[in-house]
């Protein structure tokens, strides 16, 4: 069994790994990890290219596009390997990246998965929209993270170069136990893409499991270089799996109200589109809701086994009020004056 796996999901994306692909390798197998490449039935020039210019990298073939989610789930069965780090195809690593996060895992085992400091490739002196220094959520379920609320992306002066205990890790860069992601049945393939990472690491707080940031590790991303952030699609896949998680994870006592809540915020969401000329968008936030109501029994057996194996009631990193009113309302817009 190998200490460290480092898996990149592939899906068309020939040109990406060229650019991306060899700070990964270098780095990762400086610092003894094994590099996989899982495509995700690319038609493109992917395969080939990777045999040809990277001999290195372990390669697993998946016959179809399954999905960010089951493609990991189907990609991971293949590797044998103490830790697994799902890394995105358009992040940039640095030298010894690897080293703080196994280090600070060793010694942790009540830590099931971390992430590192994750900045802008295009803005390298910002943190990144997806996961930034670690990712939180609020009490009715929009996520936020340290240094990245709503749209307001900070400077990075080292202002979050704590280790801290955080709600989700990003799948940008998720460093996580294999055990422990085949003990909470992987990512949720049914979400296809898009909050798979947040439901998984929910899954993983609430049966007493810890996550965190460590920012000695530093990597640089790119960001929506599968579906820009304003594609119709991704707007539909985030309000319905986000519905979704809500659904499979939430408390019975706060699951009716957080719902209604939700309703009420998804068509000011859909509204606000509407305003904005973005049809598209609005009629994706409302396909989502009536894609979620026709999926939700589908989930019961889900959330019966979350609510069975819940050991933290309480969840310290998921707030109790909303960072939509944080931010609209009281002008909270850096992570340090919530």
């Amino acid at each position: 069994m190998d200490k460290v796996a480092v898996v990149i999901l592939n899906w068309n994306g020939c040109e990406m790994l060229r650019s991306f692909l060899p700070s990964v390798v270098r780095y990762s197998e400086a610092d003894g990890a094994v590099v996989y490449v899982a495509d995700n039935g690319s038609t493109d020039d992917s395969v080939e290219m990777l045999r040809r210019e990277f001999p290195s990298v372990h390669l697993i073939i998946l016959d179809r596009n399954q999905g960010f989610a089951e493609g990991y789930n189907l990609a991971l069965q293949q590797v044998s390997a103490e830790y697994v780090v799902l890394l995105n195809s358009d992040v940039e690593v640095t030298g010894h990246w690897l080293a703080p996060l196994v280090s600070y895992m060793d010694a942790h085992p009540e830590v099931a998965a971390c992430q590192p400091k994750i900045r802008s490739w295009r803005h390298k002196e910002l943190f990144e929209y997806a996961g930034a220094a670690g990712g939180f959520i609020d009490r009715y379920g929009y996520p936020f993270c340290r240094g990245r609320i709503m749209g307001v992306v900070e400077r990075d002066t080292g202002q979050y170069d704590t280790v801290i205990p955080v709600f989700w890790a990003t799948g940008a860069a998720l460093f996580i136990r294999q055990k422990d992601y085949q003990d909470a049945g992987g990512l949720d393939g049914r979400f296809f893409a898009h909050m798979e990472e947040i439901d998984l690491c929910w899954r993983l707080r609430a049966r007493g499991r810890m996550l965190v940031c460590v920012p000695l590790s530093t990597v640089y991303h790119v960001g929506g270089a599968t579906l820009k952030k304003e594609n119709p699609r991704k707007t539909f896949l985030n309000f319905r799996n986000n519905l979704v998680m809500l659904y499979k994870n939430l408390p019975q006592e706060e699951l009716a109200s957080v719902m209604r809540v939700r309703a009420v915020l998804d068509y000011v969401a859909a509204l606000n589109f509407l305003l904005k000329g973005e049809f598209s968008n609005m009629w994706a936030v409302i396909r989502a809701r009536r894609a979620f109501h026709s999926l939700r029994p589908s989930f019961a057996a889900a959330r019966e086994e979350n609510l069975k194996k819940i050991s933290l009631l309480i969840i310290p990193e998921r707030t109790k009020n909303s960072i939509l009113a944080q931010f609209y309302l009281h002008g909270k817009r850096l992570f340090s004056r919530l």
